[in-house]
């Protein structure tokens, strides 16, 4: 499914990798994903327990891996009987060469099973008196939340961390709803065209489709779009197998994603320019808000971001984006319309899409991000007509990529005006994180 936000060798795209080629039911294949981000989610408690059992015993990593499946499996997971964990670790273990220290490995798994409803206690008491451990994330992040909204609000906004992210789909609009029809009135008005009737298409109709291809849907509402935008996609088979994925009728994001283009307001026969654009959904929600009409001009530094870019725009029908690379961007002459930023930053709106990322994340990126973060704006300026829309956006929760940002910014730049600016937050609106800033150039 070519949509992801992210490369290299994150866990999620490693596991994409390793499944490729697999075999599996999808029942399998999910298992196999919630173990894969538990692990790596929980990873904290998970050692915490391992090492109050072989105090002053390394293990090696691929031993620890499997001490930290059969915890998983028993503390964590309901639909596995704590029996049949411990045995298939220890079958695991003597599969993967480890066949002297399966005894130990058994030794350990069933020492906690013997004190099952005391370690559920020690897990719950640590999520109070040792945070980092109880909630497995880094405690310099769980010091600065704390410090910023209590005690109470950054323990839902960790819970929050560690709950598995749900699937949303945003509607085609160029396919489906009012806005399509609205756009096929106006096609009509200098003549018909092959495509109407597929474009006169009602969300029911992908409703209908939905139905048939075996998705549970849900409808999503917030303030920041259209009624029937968004759709979350309770359980469905792989997504890129979807006959109406794969004839673009709706993009994957999260509904915090949409904000920023809503901020943007794109208007038909604009031009308009999309900074740090891949892998395309605000890019796509662009044009589909223009009715693909006048000129999306998407930036990226890497040539196959890019690339995620095109693809996703021909899946979805979206002709009026170009692609641009930083060599061409340097010598783009054109003045646009609006512009967005979508900066690189320190993902900590999104932690619990990306799951391993709180092992990566730290502090001193944030003062490095910043400064990124203002180049943007500052190669944004020359670029945008006068009266032209600027808007800022980042999936951080950090005020020093956030309002600082900002307000250095304006301080930098009296030809600018800050119009707005909000904050989504998880703990509040039940979307990842996200930051917006609205200015106009006078």
């Amino acid at each position: 499914m070519q949509q992801r936000d992210q490369g290299g060798d994150f866990v999620e795209n490693l596991l994409e990798q390793a499944l490729a080629g697999a075999r599996l039911s999808p029942a399998d294949r999910g298992l196999c994903q919630e173990l894969a981000y538990g692990v790596v989610r929980w990873r904290a408690a998970l050692d915490f327990l391992i090492a109050s059992k072989t105090p002053g015993r390394v293990q090696k990593p691929a031993l620890q891996n499997l001490l930290r499946l059969g915890l998983y499996q028993i503390f964590w997971l309901d639909r596995i009987p704590n029996h049949a964990a411990v045995h298939e670790t220890v079958e695991q273990a003597k599969h993967a060469g480890f066949g002297p220290q399966a005894g130990f490995v058994n030794a350990v798994l069933r020492g906690f099973l013997r004190e099952f409803d005391a370690t559920k206690n020690l897990l719950a008491e640590l999520k109070i008196k040792q945070p980092a451990v109880g909630y497995s994330q880094p405690e310099w992040l769980i010091a600065r939340w704390q410090q910023r909204w209590g005690v109470e609000k950054t323990a839902r906004l960790l819970d929050w961390n560690n709950t598995p992210p749900k699937t949303f789909a945003r509607v085609n609009a160029l396919k489906f709803g009012r806005d399509a029809r609205l756009r096929v009135q106006a096609d009509r008005q200098v003549g018909p065209t092959k495509s109407d009737e597929h474009r006169t298409k009602n969300v029911t109709d992908l409703i209908e489709q939905w139905r048939d291809e075996n998705v549970d849907y849900d409808f999503v509402r917030h303030d920041w779009f259209d009624e029937n935008l968004v759709f979350e996609l309770k359980s469905h088979p792989p997504l890129a197998t979807l006959p109406s994925f794969q004839q673009g009728c709706f993009y994957v994001q999260d509904p915090s994603t949409l904000l920023a283009v809503r901020e943007l307001n794109p208007q038909p026969g604009e031009t308009i320019l999309d900074l740090c654009a891949a892998p395309g959904g605000k890019t796509t929600y662009i044009a589909a808000l223009m009715q693909n009409q006048g000129k999306v001009v998407a930036h990226d530094n890497a040539p196959e971001r890019l690339k995620l870019i095109e693809e996703n725009c021909e899946r979805l029908g979206m002709t009026c984006v170009e692609t641009i690379s930083n060599l061409e961007f340097e010598i783009w002459n054109l003045k646009f319309n609006r512009i967005l930023i979508d900066a690189p930053c320190s993902n900590t709106g999104v932690l619990r899409r990306r799951v391993d990322l709180r092992w990566r994340i730290r502090a001193e990126e944030i003062a490095r991000l910043r400064n990124t973060q203002l180049d943007l704006l500052r190669q944004a300026v020359p670029l945008l007509r006068s009266g032209g829309t600027l808007i800022y956006s980042t999936c951080s929760l950090e005020p020093e990529e956030n309002r600082e940002v900002v307000q250095f910014f304006l301080r930098e730049q009296p030809g600018f005006k800050l119009e707005s600016d909000r904050e989504l937050l998880p703990f509040v609106d039940e979307v990842d994180g996200a930051y917006v800033a609205r200015f106009v150039r006078s």
